[in-house]
């Protein structure tokens, strides 16, 4: 039987090596990371018939990603073949219909050379009421929220969003005092836990520091302006951190923009900004089958996934709306998922109106841009934050996506908030439709999308 096996495993590797033309193997580029020896793998036999490979070819299955057919996993590789020959072999299984291997990918920050001075929003800090919660004057009276004409939406549509906005990003501070009334549960892919928490990611003696009352402004990272007290920033300032509050901060714009829809936490990154593309997409089945309507992505990677596609086409299938931030690399570049088709890519913007210098920029990843430079938003622990990044561009436009869904009464679709979305404030090519102006898109979907 062992003989039987062993021939069995040469002859499919000498298939394997004629597979070697076909086999859908991503293009590395200088900014793709793969998870050494872990692979997406889609089986049509299921976990029973992606076991029966494994223990033929020595591999392991992790864990199934979440899909509705139940063909999705994650497998490591045991043996110590060449893993472009070890996926061809893999791709010649019966049952296998594609693998890619799993990529590292990144929350988006985007790091200043020289530090910058904290914009007057975050000091604006007078307690105001909003939407029944206590938040700064500063951050709902901000240039951002003038530029995109937010107060006249919520004035002549008397609309403040509706449906469930799920957040694939390094989770957020549950107890947010902000954010707290809003939040629905949702789940940490890192760590397979029901808690999203990203306080968590700190350890114990450094949360007493953080948790601090004296709060003076200070720079995090040099990627962003928070009000926190000058040891609560060496406390943080660390690769392992780079990242920490992300998810709360992209989390506090889409509650300024739409502050009575839900948002779902999903935890797909650590604080240090890492995470899976295996875990992003088993965020994405989680989102669909728990119930959200816009899904908020404010991270990109240049290699594209077939998976993460597919995951995002039922989404839109299933009438979800997609949106992704376009990346801070300055230049007019494909990245995803904001270059899929189905998805829209946002840009940053800076206060004067015109494209933020760090922003991506194209009308093949952007489909509008909207504010990006000194946003004033919620941190960690009861605190707030000044931000630059396309990151928080894209909630933006997710926030005014939860207000289609509430004008709509919940029938806005990827295409047709698309359509409205795109009645934009024109500036250039570079941000295809223009800037983002909530009042026309509210227009729009009124005048001429509803009727339809």
């Amino acid at each position: 039987m062992k003989r039987l096996i062993v021939c069995m495993f040469l002859a499919m590797f000498a298939v394997a090596s004629a597979w070697s033309a076909l086999a859908q193997i991503p293009s590395p580029t200088a900014s793709t990371t793969f998870i050494a020896g872990q692979y997406v793998v889609r089986d049509s036999g299921g976990l029973p018939g992606l076991n029966l490979t494994c223990l033929l070819l020595q591999c392991t299955v992790q864990e199934g990603l979440g899909d509705p057919a139940g063909q999705l996993f994650v497998i490591t590789q045991n043996n110590t073949l060449d893993p472009v020959l070890f996926m061809n072999l893999l791709l010649s299984q019966q049952g296998v219909l594609d693998a890619e291997p799993d990529q590292v990918l990144h929350v988006m920050a985007y790091t200043f050379n020289e530090k910058k001075t904290g914009p007057p929003a975050l000091y604006d800090d007078t307690a105001i009421t909003y939407y029944g919660g206590t938040v700064i004057h500063g951050y709902v009276y901000q240039p951002a929220t003038s530029l995109i004409r937010l107060a006249d939406a919520q004035a002549n549509f008397n609309r403040s969003g509706a449906g469930i906005v799920a957040v694939i990003d390094t989770g957020v501070d549950a107890n947010q005092p902000v954010l707290k009334p809003v939040l629905v549960p949702g789940y940490d892919f890192v760590n397979n836990s029901s808690s999203v928490d990203e306080t968590g990611d700190v350890d114990q003696s450094s949360m007493a520091v953080l948790d601090s009352s004296d709060a003076e402004p200070g720079y995090v990272n040099q990627s962003t302006m928070a009000v926190l007290d000058q040891s609560t920033m060496a406390v943080l300032d660390g690769a392992q951190y780079a990242a920490f509050g992300h998810g709360t901060m992209v989390s506090g714009v889409i509650h300024l923009i739409a502050p009575t829809a839900r948002i779902m936490p999903l935890k797909a990154f650590k604080a240090d900004g890492t995470g899976s593309l295996s875990d992003v997409i088993r965020a994405v089945y989680f989102a669909e089958i728990h119930g959200a309507k816009v899904l908020n992505m404010s991270f990109d990677f240049t290699s594209s996934s077939f998976e993460l596609k597919s995951a995002l086409d039922t989404a839109s299938t299933l009438g979800m709306i997609s949106v992704a931030s376009a990346g801070n690399d300055g230049e007019e570049v494909l990245v995803y998922p904001a270059a899929y088709s189905n998805v829209m890519g946002v840009a940053s913007t800076s206060n004067c109106d015109e494209l933020s210098s760090f922003s991506n920029y194209g009308p093949g990843v952007v489909w509008v841009g909207a504010p990006g430079e000194g946003v004033i938003t919620t941190y960690p622990y009861s605190t707030w934050a000044a931000v630059w990044g396309t990151s928080f561009s894209a909630p933006m436009v997710s926030g005014t996506a939860a207000l289609l869904v509430d004008v709509s009464n919940g029938t806005a679709v990827q295409s047709t908030a698309a359509s409205a979305i795109a009645h934009a404030d024109y500036i250039n090519p570079q941000l295809n439709h223009g800037r983002l102006n909530i009042n026309t898109v509210l227009e729009a979907w009124s005048l001429y999308i509803a009727p339809w």
